[in-house]
């Protein structure tokens, strides 16, 4: 059972982000401040969910919440600062764009800088135990994976509308054979073709 919040007399917002062990495309990271009372019997870490359900979540979640914000940052800045660096400043990003400020963070995880002089906490697998985190995993995920749809139009030969840019067996064998598109992040590691998973 998913937990509505830390500190009942805050207004909180779980952040989570998306895309850190791809190969291509941003990292995407959301912000969600949700009612207090807050209670949905499908909301959950959005990778336990189906894909059907996570679009369904996402029209509900962007009707419910107070506010909730998406932030992109691209693989060319990836390359430039770290994946890590990128994601926090993605949830800078969110939490910024925020129509109301939050006055605690729940962070998705372990590593986070801190946004202005607004408290946080990093929770481990905290998008499997509070709601405004699934929240923010539902948004990132889904706002990224449909980037990501929108990409392989451009460059449909790394099978992104399946794989999403993650280091899967033909992601890694296509750029084997095809190479790099400007939307492939240098600083990973392309070419090993150990270093693969499956969906």
């Amino acid at each position: 059972m998913l937990k509505s919040c830390l500190y009942r007399n805050l207004v909180e917002a779980g952040c989570d982000e998306a895309g850190r062990g791809c190969l291509a495309g941003p990292v995407v990271a959301a912000a969600v401040i949700l009612p207090g009372n807050y209670r949905h019997p499908v909301l959950n870490d959005s990778k336990k969910l189906t894909a059907r359900q996570r679009a369904e979540m996402k029209e509900e979640i962007m009707k419910t919440a107070i506010a909730w914000k998406v932030a992109f940052v691209g693989n060319q800045e990836i390359d430039e600062i770290n994946i890590l660096r990128a994601s926090i400043k993605a949830m800078h990003i969110a939490i910024e764009g925020l129509s109301k400020q939050p006055q605690f963070l729940l962070i998705d995880g372990n590593r986070f800088v801190p946004y202005r002089d607004i408290g946080h906490r990093t929770i481990i697998k905290g998008d499997g135990l509070y709601y405004s985190i699934a929240a923010a995993s539902v948004l990132a995920k889904t706002f990224r994976d449909e980037c990501m749809e929108k990409l392989h139009e451009e460059f449909p030969a790394y099978g992104w509308n399946r794989n999403k840019g993650y280091p899967t067996s033909f992601h890694r064998k296509a750029i084997l054979e095809h190479g790099i598109s400007p939307y492939h992040r240098k600083s990973f590691t392309l070419f090993n073709t150990q270093l693969t998973i499956e969906f």
